[in-house]
């Protein structure tokens, strides 16, 4: 399995124009967060702007949204119904036609701190865009395995969200957490990002599976939170080089290789400025400027 080294990523990073508007590096929707929740959708969020998106929007529960909208001005919020118990209602769905629609987006981000939200199951069956998955949407994938998707999808599970996904036990070692990785893309389709220590990115090509293991991050990435941050990088970077080239299987594996080696390298500079033990996941978001700057020293 081949590892992804700096020059590589360097490589892979979309240009950035000098002439370039915000319209030219995409538009991400995140859709994500509840109540017991309510900060993985602004990780995610930051993230994905900090990654170089143009636009983002975060469509979260309508009780949340004046308290977001202020934590994070840079984001376009988007109020959807809740229920009593604060996740994000089945009956958001049309609401959210609605925005998608007005807006626009280049692709979605699904999952980050949503729970058991009724919105999951006709969220993934009828959004037509291409789509990074994450935490409850690949537990709602798990749940609802008749879920097949008309876009693009990058899958981001970590060990026990693959084991739920394939119905079977953690993976312990490195030669089962390849053979998940594989297993999943055949069953699935798309791109998977196997998270933990040396990430694999794998993805189905031309009748062969490409895999990529990761060389950064450390314990300064095992808190909660990180996974969020990466959704966001992914999305961010996705949607720059997507709008470039078309949102297809080669732009979002592309991509999703570029985000795990700069997620896991801001997580080891955070790591080394205020240790491994007190890295939290806005501090890898943080030291995201420094990871890019750092790859970009091979341009």
């Amino acid at each position: 399995m081949k590892k992804i080294d700096r020059s590589t990523v360097a490589r892979l990073l979309p240009e950035r124009a000098q002439d370039a508007h915000k319209g030219t590096f995409g538009r991400v929707l995140v859709i994500a967060g509840s109540r017991e929740m309510c900060g993985a959708g602004l990780l995610c969020a930051k993230s994905a702007l900090k990654a170089g998106a143009g636009l983002v929007y975060w469509a979260l529960p309508k009780s949340m949204q004046p308290a977001f909208a202020a934590a994070l001005p840079e984001v376009i919020t988007l109020p959807l119904p809740e229920t009593k118990s604060g996740e994000l209602a089945r009956n958001a769905w049309p609401v959210l036609a609605r925005y998608i629609k007005k807006f626009s987006p280049s692709l979605a981000v699904v999952g980050p701190g949503m729970g058991k939200s009724p919105l999951l199951p006709p969220l993934l069956e009828k959004i037509n865009l291409p789509l990074v998955l994450d935490g409850d949407a690949l537990n709602a994938c798990a749940s609802f395995k008749k879920i097949s998707f008309k876009n693009p999808v990058i899958f981001t599970p970590h060990p026990g969200e693959m084991a739920r996904l394939l119905q079977e036990k953690i993976a312990l070692d490195a030669a089962t957490r390849e053979r998940q990785t594989r297993q999943l893309i055949a069953k699935k389709g798309g791109v998977c990002v196997l998270k933990g220590y040396d990430t694999i990115v794998g993805v189905e090509m031309l009748r062969r599976v490409f895999l990529r293991q990761n060389t950064t991050g450390g314990p300064a990435l095992a808190k909660g939170g990180s996974g969020d941050v990466l959704s966001g990088i992914i999305a961010g970077l996705w949607s720059q080089l997507g709008t470039r080239d078309g949102f297809d299987t080669t732009s979002a594996f592309q991509m999703a290789v570029c985000a795990v080696y700069i997620h896991g390298l801001a997580g080891d500079l955070a790591g080394q400025a205020n240790s491994t033990y007190s890295v939290l996941a806005t501090d890898i978001i943080a030291y995201l400027s420094a990871a890019f700057k750092d790859v970009l020293k091979e341009k």
